[in-house]
């Protein structure tokens, strides 16, 4: 007993979060009129306590850890991309309130939903098998159909609850299938199992498998051809849930994919490398030419959150440790770029209601400086200008593939981010020389303030000052997934 307690102790960030969660849940059904303020702030906390409690029991674990019969692994890498998901939809939950409240949107269940969420992703983040990945990837994606839908008096919204449900179903099947063919060859669903199981290749109904897996993965992280629920859901979807789609959720499908691809199949990369880079081509390309022609916003950053998961896959492709590493950096960054611009977004607000259409940014500059100063940052993060975050993201996933040999698909990668600027500096000089259209009312939301300060810092030239110990710390969680 006393040798399986620390393995034990391992799950207890998520075993405090399904129990707080329940807690939450049960406290908005036995009060008739619960404050959704309150609940969204016991959520922050909520999350705030897992996040300590995971790092002060890796610090008293140390090292790889393996628990549940081979179902669950708690390792360095966990660390870095639950971190990430904490910090991600702790933002969600702050930025949320005053669209929620303009909106008219009560349902005490949106933090609660949340929290279940998060907890879905850190239990696929720590997946050892295929069975504890499909548990936490449902968990997760039945959490993410609500949300899509919770403004039920909006027609777009339920529309888009209903088009990421269908699709989501799909996609569900799609890895069913290829888990089955696995599993029908292999004997086991354990990721170790696999890995010394295929370790001197493959045979062809394994390599199906494998194809209707990723294929399965893509679709979480809207690589295309996958990516088709995309604009459709973060168009509908209310904007803070959306600005949730695209941070916390796509870190974990990422984490996923590097779980699956460098924990079951390691030995395999010649046969998944080239799924991969016909991903990371495709998304790149659609990302940088489709968004060219958005006049909606947030169209316009799902178009642009599939072409940075490309870049993303490119480190995914190089197979190694310094890939994983830069993808590692490049989540992290992508995560406070896309962040701090949902929030601009969020701030489009004028007593008409709420505005999408880029063409409202015109004169952002003179009618309020902060906020234009912040999104032509983020945007200039966004297409990769040097001296900001941006630029050391696609910097190491770049180098990496360089360094694997795979010089087109970097060289690819180049030229679609300068078609990629484009639709970035467009809007910063839609900002800074278009004569003003639309008045936004200020932003009385200190929340609001808060993460838009801290995302444009992040992403300024003073992210000179936070790369070493990000790249540092990136190196030792890709050291944990590629021994």
């Amino acid at each position: 007993m006393r040798q399986a307690l620390p393995n034990l102790i391992s799950v207890y960030p998520e075993l405090l979060m399904a129990v707080g969660a329940m807690v939450l849940l049960l406290a908005g059904v036995i009060r008739k009129t619960p404050s959704i303020d309150r609940l969204s702030r016991l959520s922050v906390l909520l999350l705030l306590g897992t996040l300590l409690v995971l790092w002060l029991l890796f610090f008293r674990l140390e090292g790889r850890v393996v628990t549940f019969n081979g179902l669950f692994v708690m390792d360095a890498f966990g660390l870095f991309m639950k971190t990430l998901v904490l910090f991600g939809s702790i933002a969600a939950i702050l930025i949320s309130g005053p669209y929620l409240k303009e909106k008219q949107i009560s349902n005490y269940e949106y933090p609660i939903l949340i929290v279940l969420a998060t907890l879905g992703m850190m239990m696929m983040i720590s997946a050892n098998d295929f069975m504890s990945l499909y548990l936490g990837l449902e968990l997760q994606s039945l959490c993410l159909y609500v949300l899509a839908a919770i403004n039920r008096d909006r027609q777009r919204s339920s529309e888009a609850g209903l088009k990421y449900f269908v699709l989501g179903a799909l996609s569900s099947g799609l890895l069913l299938y290829g888990i089955s063919l696995i599993y029908g060859f292999a004997g086991s669903t354990s990721f170790d199992a696999l890995a010394l199981a295929f370790a001197d290749g493959a045979p062809t109904g394994v390599v199906v498998g494998i194809v209707f897996v990723v294929a399965g993965l893509a679709f979480k992280i809207s690589a295309v051809p996958f990516h088709m629920w995309t604009p459709d859901v973060y168009e509908g979807a209310p904007t803070p849930v959306a600005a949730f789609f695209a941070a916390a959720p796509k870190v974990a499908a990422m984490a996923l994919v590097l779980r699956v691809l460098f924990g079951s199949f390691p030995e395999l990369d010649e046969v998944w490398r080239q799924i991969i880079v016909l991903l990371s081509v495709l998304s790149m390309t659609l990302g940088a030419f489709v968004a060219i022609v958005q006049t909606n916003i947030k169209r316009l950053m799902a178009y642009s959150s599939i072409g940075h998961i490309g870049y993303a896959l490119i480190g995914v492709a190089a197979g190694t440790e310094m890939g994983v590493q830069g993808v590692l950096i490049y989540m992290a960054i992508y995560m406070t770029m896309t962040l701090g611009a949902f929030v601009c977004i969020l701030n489009m607000r004028s007593r008409d209601g709420m505005s999408e259409q880029i063409s409202d940014l015109a004169g952002l500059s003179e009618r309020d400086p902060m906020m234009a100063l912040a999104l032509a940052i983020l945007m200039f993060s966004l297409a990769g200008i040097p001296l900001l975050a941006g630029f050391f993201g696609k910097l190491y996933v770049f180098l990496a593939a360089v360094n694997a040999g795979l010089y087109t698909l970097a060289v690819f990668g180049v030229v679609t981010s300068v078609v990629a600027a484009y639709y970035y500096v467009r809007i910063v000089k839609i900002m800074y020389f278009d004569k003003p259209v639309v008045t936004f009312e200020r932003p009385e939301s200190k929340s609001l303030s808060m993460v838009l300060t801290i995302t444009a810092a992040v992403n300024s030239p003073l992210s000179f000052i936070l790369i070493g110990p990000l790249v540092q710390w990136a190196a030792v969680a890709a050291g944990a997934l590629v021994p």
